[in-house]
């Protein structure tokens, strides 16, 4: 039995997919099992690991592995305390695993408080918490998501424009589905203990490289325009993003200028294969970005 907490999330719920495909019983951990998003086949447990972690300590009972999803913990304003509650009660039950899924960017070797930037520090605070449980333990460090892509899918139905900052920056995004199956590798194999695995895409790619692959997936086409970095961090602080977390994205989105991102050969060593494309990802999503159709009475409103 592998516990899979954030069983909704863009990795977790591939995770679970994945492990149910194998024949492994899964039991999947979400705030919201009303969703409707777990796969057919899973033992749904309903829990909050931030607020109430001591409320799965039943849900430990004949674990083998634990899924770990370092996100669950970032809401509050130290995630390392009920991250080690939980890993606490885990390594009572008898649990003898954990893979976290992490953060690139995190720094390496550097404590949480010496971390460079405030996204890094809160991800190496659970990790800290991980190493230190006395579980078998394994990190995976990916960098950007090509799901951040669709953030942009409302611009894109509406004007076929984005508008962003640095759409220079040169990053190797990975594909969820990719993080998912390493995941699933190292939960169900031994080896791995004590590992750090960095994930990237197979190729870097500029924004204005990304909305192109969009536009062609969709049939038409799709461009950046580049706007100021304050702009950019006005609308993400209006949309609810804390300001020291906006300032962090988009400075770590400015060092993409400088620098191309690192090609990590995580997923093709694991694997066995390359790691899935942008295009093949837009393709794969082209749904989120295609125009609405009209309805009918805005059809009627236009004769």
């Amino acid at each position: 039995m592998i516990l899979v907490t954030g069983a909704t999330g863009n990795v977790g719920r591939g995770v679970v997919e994945l492990l149910l495909a194998q024949g492994v019983k899964v039991r999947a951990v979400t705030r919201d099992p009303a969703s409707g998003r777990i796969p057919e086949g899973a033992e749904v447990v309903t829990g909050d690991l931030l607020t109430d972690p001591a409320g799965l300590g039943d849900a430990l009972h004949g674990v083998d592995a634990v899924f770990l999803n370092a996100a669950a913990f970032l809401h509050g304003t130290d995630g390392g305390a009920p991250a080690a509650a939980f890993l606490e009660l885990a390594r009572k039950r008898g649990v003898p695993r954990v893979v976290l899924l992490t953060s690139g960017t995190v720094q390496g070797g550097v404590p949480a408080d010496q971390q460079s930037n405030v996204i890094g520090r809160m991800h190496r605070v659970v990790e800290e918490a991980v190493e230190t449980s006395g579980l078998g333990w394994t990190l995976l460090r990916p960098g950007e998501f090509m799901a951040n892509s669709l953030d942009w899918a409302p611009q894109i139905r509406a004007t076929d424009v984005v508008r962003a900052p640095y759409g220079d920056a040169r990053w190797a995004p990975v594909h969820e589905r990719d993080i998912a199956d390493v995941a699933v590798h190292v939960l169900t194999t031994d080896g791995h203990f004590g590992t750090t695995y960095e994930l990237t895409g197979p190729e870097t790619i500029t924004y204005h490289e990304r909305a192109r692959l969009i536009g062609e997936a969709v049939g038409r086409p799709v461009r950046l325009e580049e706007i100021t970095p304050d702009l950019a961090r006005s609308a993400m602080v209006m949309g609810g993003v804390p300001a020291p977390v906006a300032d962090t994205l988009l400075a770590l989105n400015a060092t993409g200028l400088e620098r191309a991102d690192e090609i990590s050969p995580t997923v093709r060593k694991l694997t066995g294969r390359p790691g899935r494309t942008f295009a093949q990802w837009a393709r794969e999503n082209r749904a989120a970005f295609e125009s609405r159709p009209p309805r009918p009475q805005d059809e009627d409103r236009t004769r």
